[in-house]
């Protein structure tokens, strides 16, 4: 039993980073009905911001992470104006191929400037954790889940009580009839990668906080995870992708424990096409009927 909860709280923790990863391009998606797949290359983005600024520029650990928040946003809406923007009238494939496009440029200029070596990173939190009987929370899992809670409350607030989450809302369902009610769907698009790419900066950061070491593809494996749960949850929900993440965080831990290394990936994955098959909404997604 206590080797059953010791894999459950390592599942909670990956699971978080997902959910924070997730809640990116279940936002991107929704609202600009795109899927953005360079998404999980803005985490490795933030964390090497966090890496630079802490190790050779000496920042504080949470003023850094709040350059890397920065950065990434930044990054975001400028791969948005750049890449995405001129095919917002295109094919949904047209869009995905320059989607891995940019991933693997962000990947290779990330080669070229920091080598494919890892880096180890420096603490940036200092917790011990907690202990409940003979189990140990590490405090990097209690940090992590925290802090994805409050985000998918505060996201989901935002949503649903300011003007610019309205906008948001009034985007996703008609960009056309949005425009003519005077909404700016630019502005509301270029918020909706901020946001998203500023969640993955907190996600880079988390991640290095539990792995240590980062290097120029480690977003890649972990985007397409984040993704698997979202489309777990229901993309475009924002409770969905909590609860994708860390369900798919805690499938993945107990699969690798109890079942094997080897194959926990290919169970990942086996969980995405079951759920298209039965679900294609997601668990917590909703069902539309389109108009023709």
């Amino acid at each position: 039993m206590e080797n059953f909860l010791t894999q459950l709280i390592g599942g909670l923790n990956v699971g978080s980073i997902y959910a924070l990863i997730a809640l990116g391009y279940t936002m991107v998606y929704g609202i600009a009905k795109m899927l953005n797949f360079a998404h999980g290359d803005i985490i490795m983005v933030g964390a090497y911001t966090i890496f630079v600024a802490v190790s050779s520029a000496h920042v504080p650990p949470y003023l850094a992470i709040l350059i890397g928040i920065i950065v990434c946003a930044v990054f975001g809406v400028v791969i948005e104006k750049i890449a995405y923007k001129p095919l917002r009238n295109t094919s949904s494939l047209t869009v995905l191929i320059t989607a891995i496009g940019v991933s693997y440029l962000l990947q290779n200029l990330s080669l070229l400037i920091f080598g494919e070596q890892e880096k180890s990173m420096p603490a940036l939190f200092h917790f011990d954790g907690l202990m409940f009987g003979s189990v140990r929370v590490p405090g990097e899992t209690i940090i992590t889940l925290a802090a994805t809670v409050v985000i998918m409350i505060a996201l989901t607030l935002f949503i649903n009580k300011t003007k610019a989450g309205k906008a948001m809302l009034a985007v996703s369902e008609d960009k056309g009839a949005a425009e003519l009610m005077g909404i700016n769907v630019n502005r509301t698009i270029s918020l909706t990668f901020a946001i998203g790419s500023a969640l993955a900066a907190v996600a880079g950061a988390l991640y290095a906080s539990s792995y240590v070491y980062i290097k120029p593809t480690m977003g890649a494996m972990t985007g397409i995870k984040a993704f698997i749960a979202a489309v777990l949850g229901g993309i475009g929900s924002i409770p969905g992708a909590m609860f994708g993440g860390l369900v798919l965080g805690i499938v993945e831990n107990l699969s690798k424990a109890y079942i094997s290394t080897q194959i926990s990936d290919a169970i990942v994955f086996g969980i995405l096409i079951l759920v298209l098959l039965i679900r294609p909404t997601g668990l917590l997604g909703k069902k539309r009927i389109e108009k023709v």
